[in-house]
């Protein structure tokens, strides 16, 4: 049993009911009036964190251990209680389930690598694109999960090859839209009709159709004008 200390009046743990000056009490949730010892917070703490280790998060709310409370405990108020790793993995187990069921994403840029929630909303197949980095606050996309592709969308980006997808590839397929010019099917080369007909030959030898960009036939005659 605790010593009492002079002049101040005992009040039990609400785990195992020895007597503590209130200098040693702890509480843990801001609306709940049940104190602790130091060594009974921090096992009950413990043990619950550990407990949910393996439940995806869901466990991470600690609750008061009297069975007539059940608010939750604050881990800031518990930290003075606590052992440094009990606090830090508590508190990883509390972010880790406010991200379940929702999506994440990560900073693309590699000295950054913050990983967020990406709001989607209610709606599935509507998907952030363009996003601004919480910590480095650089622009990159969402969806794609690159440094943002500036004029050209998803649908395009993902189209485009491995090595087609720096920043000056993303700026002349940007400057092809604006111009209007049409890749060849063969070599993907850039070519631009400045008159004649929809028939192009290209460098590379491959026919195909100005209008419609596939491989050249007389039925092309009739493709509508870029």
């Amino acid at each position: 049993m605790a010593a009492a200390e002079p002049g101040q009046q005992q009040h039990p743990c609400s785990i195992c009911m020895e007597p503590m000056a209130p200098s040693k009490a702890h509480r843990g949730g801001a609306a709940c009036a049940h104190a602790f010892c130091r060594a009974c917070l921090a096992g009950h703490v413990r043990a619950k964190v550990e407990s949910a280790g393996g439940s995806g998060g869901g466990g991470a709310v600690v609750r008061c251990p009297d069975a007539s409370c059940a608010e939750a405990l604050d881990p800031e108020l518990c930290r003075a209680a606590l052992p440094s790793d009990v606090f830090e993995r508590w508190c990883a187990a509390l972010c880790e389930s406010l991200f379940l069921g929702a999506r994440r994403t990560y900073c693309p840029f590699p000295d950054c690598s913050e990983m967020m929630v990406a709001d989607d909303g209610e709606d599935a197949e509507c998907c952030v694109t363009q996003s601004e980095c919480q910590v480095c606050r650089r622009l990159f996309c969402a969806r794609c999960g690159v440094p943002w592709h500036a004029g050209v969308t998803c649908a395009e980006f993902e189209r485009l090859g491995e090595g087609e997808r720096n920043r000056e590839d993303l700026l002349l397929l940007e400057a092809a839209r604006e111009g209007k010019w049409k890749r060849c099917p063969g070599c993907r080369f850039y070519v631009e009709l400045s008159s004649g007909c929809l028939h192009i030959t290209c460098r590379c030898g491959f026919e195909f159709c100005y209008g419609c960009g596939k491989r050249w036939e007389l039925i092309h005659d009739g493709c509508p004008g870029a």
